[in-house]
């Protein structure tokens, strides 16, 4: 099952990142999975400036027609094409340049020192950038922490008031 979802979501993205690219547009996030008997493929897609629902049904118009001529996905399936939200996701080196400055959230697959020596798997502060392959991150209380990237679980942006 882990295997088909995998090829599905590696096929989709190299069919989705020509159409997003023509259309002027970034491939944030690839899922797919199966409820009930159907599956759900979810697309989310972000642009300078962000989405709007009609970059949505665009997108979905071009990738559906594609999708449905090669055939990637068996059986029913219901496509669904949304923008990252407000506490996107940070998946590529670029998104770590990308919002320099920003308040963000990194969850690590195990315990890790910030600077002050604190052991933690989830840092929140000012993303400050990526170096030598590292996170750097100010965090809220003050200290910086940097988590190496291959050690981030999860990352996303955090919504500011």
């Amino acid at each position: 099952m882990s295997t088909i979802k995998g090829d599905v979501c590696g096929l989709v993205t190299e069919i989705a990142l020509p159409i997003l690219e023509s259309l002027g547009m970034e491939l944030v996030d690839v899922e797919f999975a199966k409820v009930g008997r159907d599956g759900v493929l979810r697309l989310f897609i972000d642009k300078e400036g962000g989405i709007n629902l009609d970059d949505c049904a665009d997108v979905s118009r071009e990738l559906s027609a594609v999708l449905d001529v090669e055939d990637v996905i068996p059986g029913h399936y219901s496509l669904e094409v949304s923008s990252p939200g407000l506490d996107r996701p940070l998946k590529k080196p670029a998104d770590y340049e990308r919002f320099v400055g920003r308040l963000v959230k990194v969850r690590t697959f195990e315990p890790l020192p910030d600077a002050a020596g604190n052991k933690r798997k989830t840092f929140v502060g000012r993303l400050e950038g990526l170096a030598d392959g590292n996170v750097v991150i100010k965090l809220t209380e003050g200290q910086s922490a940097s988590i190496p990237l291959e050690k981030v679980a999860k990352a996303n942006l955090e919504f500011e008031f």
